[in-house]
């Protein structure tokens, strides 16, 4: 069955759902205490799910309350059966790094998009320290044998930024004093700085060296942990208020180390008038953007949305500097491309992201979203500058980061 959205005017308020990347480790590091934890406020979707079940095949108790997750564990074994990630990298990439810890090996695969997405680097930074790896030409299946032998692990910093966070969040637990070095250029930084905060909430002190960083042995300590609300979902109704009407977000801490609070500046940038008072931040339309550079290579998961943004803006922009986003749920720089252009933008695909001459309006039309959330919430975005509808196949993927979207947009103006 297909949905169509048809534009409209946005105005209104919109509830901006919790993160989803402080989801995922909230559930790991609370797993890993060994104690009791309430997780309030977690973003409850497909894949932070499977982050659930992954803990609790590992001997962790998750409990669903009305306050939150209760997370109770008395410490991680293998898990007797095999890992099922369904569609999530995110839970993939971290619990590789937990499996290395056992001595008894751990299955781990996923869907069929989970299949094809890399696990090469970060197999490579296990072998290196002795762990034994196999795996399907570097793609799960995979299976893991720990222990970590050796003092150093090495880490291809240049494809994911949960590589460097699966280290990362293992290594306290080794046994010994443990470097990890970055080889390469890290990209994303702010989710490994999401990764570090964390960790200190959660007892954890990590040194930062010349090429990575230092970690003694510890443990992670049982807390009760509050997630914040997410900024790469806010980026959605912000775009479609500057696109189209006014609208405003609540819940939103800018001191927060996400690094898709950038979407505010982005949209400045632009011309959008954005209104910021404490928690609250309201973006309004004032006429056609503006065509501007951006540099995504730290904030690669803003790439379909901005690429919205700057399809229908005057002149023509650049979004450059983010490789790694031809390994996300789907090759996002091609099958962002292929969307925008079936829907008339001018728009051409880049080794680092796409060279976009913005015209001033887009026509409409049925795009594939591949099942990948982003890019299906893009194009609906993308309906309020298009002369006709944006119709796609209803799977309901929004439920991977943003539960409720459809309705919650609709609420606001658009017609769907």
């Amino acid at each position: 069955m297909d949905m169509e959205f048809r534009g409209g005017s946005t105005v209104g308020t919109m509830y901006v759902p919790p993160s989803k990347s402080y989801t995922h480790r909230a559930i790991l590091m609370a797993a890993l205490s060994g104690g009791r934890c309430l997780i309030s406020n977690p973003l409850d979707s497909f894949d932070t799910r499977a982050t659930a079940d992954a803990v609790r095949s590992m001997g962790a108790k998750v409990t669903e309350t009305e306050d939150g997750l209760i997370i109770e564990s008395k410490g991680l074994h293998a898990p007797d059966r095999i890992v099922d990630v369904m569609n999530s990298g995110t839970t993939m990439r971290l619990m590789t790094g937990i499996a290395a810890l056992f001595d008894s090996p751990v299955t781990i695969t996923g869907d069929e998009s989970i299949r094809k997405r890399p696990m090469g680097p970060l197999l490579a930074a296990l072998e290196g320290c002795g762990v034994e790896c196999s795996s399907n030409d570097g793609k799960a299946p995979i299976i893991i044998k720990g222990p970590v032998k050796g003092d150093t692990i090495d880490i291809d910093g240049s494809m994911s930024s949960q590589f460097v966070s699966s280290m990362l969040m293992m290594s306290p637990l080794i046994g010994r004093p443990m470097g990890v070095r970055i080889v390469g250029k890290m990209v994303s930084r702010p989710y490994v700085d999401i990764t570090l905060s964390m960790m200190r909430a959660f007892g954890i002190e990590v040194q930062e060296t010349d090429d990575g960083f230092h970690i003694e042995p510890q443990q992670y300590k049982p807390r009760d942990y509050a997630v914040p609300s997410d900024f790469s979902s806010s980026a959605f109704p912000l775009v479609a208020g500057g696109l189209s009407g006014r609208v405003t977000v609540n819940g939103l801490d800018l001191n927060d180390p996400q690094g898709d609070k950038r979407i505010i500046d982005i949209l400045k940038k632009v011309g959008c008038d954005v209104e910021i008072s404490g928690d609250t931040i309201t973006c309004y339309n004032q006429g056609r953007p503006r065509a501007c550079d951006v540099d995504m290579s730290e904030i690669p998961d803003l790439f379909p949305i901005v690429a919205v943004l700057m399809s229908t803006a005057e002149g023509t922009s650049r979004l450059y500097g983010a490789p790694q986003l031809r390994f996300k749920e789907s090759d996002r720089i091609a099958s962002v491309e292929r969307m925008l252009r079936t829907l008339g933008a001018d728009i051409t695909g880049t080794d680092d992201g796409c060279i976009i001459n913005g015209v001033e309006r887009l026509k409409g039309g049925r795009i594939d979203h591949l099942g990948d959330h982003r890019l299906m919430m893009s194009g609906a975005v993308a309906s309020l500058v298009s002369n006709g509808p944006v119709s796609m196949e209803d799977d309901g993927c929004w439920n991977v980061s943003y539960p409720g979207f459809v309705d919650l947009i609709r609420s606001i103006g658009m017609r769907c």
